[in-house]
């Protein structure tokens, strides 16, 4: 299999994890940036269900890339995962939550030059008080493996002075 992610994340990478950890599989994105918080060469936030309120931390960070991680409507089996770039998820409105992809998108392209893309998850329940479903637990360790791959293979990396958050 391709690494779907070695052509994306180059230069420095912020990855957004967006969802509630409370909510079944929409816990998909902080869960993702939990998994790889520890890596040096990659900048991590968990946004929870309020991304619009760390757009100061990502544009502090001055990321090449920016690639969100969530929960979204893909019309997939459970688990299936796809990475969408900017127009796909500008247009398409897929997201579980009430935020606008396109508002929070177009304001991160105002304040900074950054490729922007989203590994979006087909999530099974977004029921509050469940865990992640087999499906997404699955495709998660395999998205995280993924990363790891292609950020462990890069050879240099200038780590901002930036405080990750919690």
């Amino acid at each position: 299999m391709n690494n779907p992610f070695i052509n994306i994340l180059k230069g420095k990478v912020v990855i957004v994890g967006i969802g509630n950890i409370l909510r079944g599989d929409d816990g998909f994105g902080p869960a993702l940036v939990e998994k790889l918080k520890e890596n040096e060469k990659l900048i991590c936030i968990d946004a929870g269900s309020t991304p619009e309120s760390y757009t100061r931390n990502i544009i502090s960070a001055n990321p090449d890339v920016i690639l969100l991680a969530d929960a979204v409507h893909l019309n997939h089996k459970v688990g299936e995962y796809e990475i969408l770039g900017k127009n796909d998820i500008v247009k398409s409105g897929l997201t579980t939550h009430d935020i606008s992809p396109r508002m929070f998108i177009e304001y991160l392209e105002s304040q900074i030059r950054a490729e922007i893309y989203m590994v979006g998850i087909q999530p099974q329940n977004l029921s509050l008080g469940e865990d992640l479903s087999e499906p997404v637990k699955k495709s998660l360790d395999e998205i995280k493996n993924l990363i790891m791959e292609v950020t462990n293979a890069r050879n240099t990396f200038n780590k901002p002075n930036y405080k990750r958050c919690k």
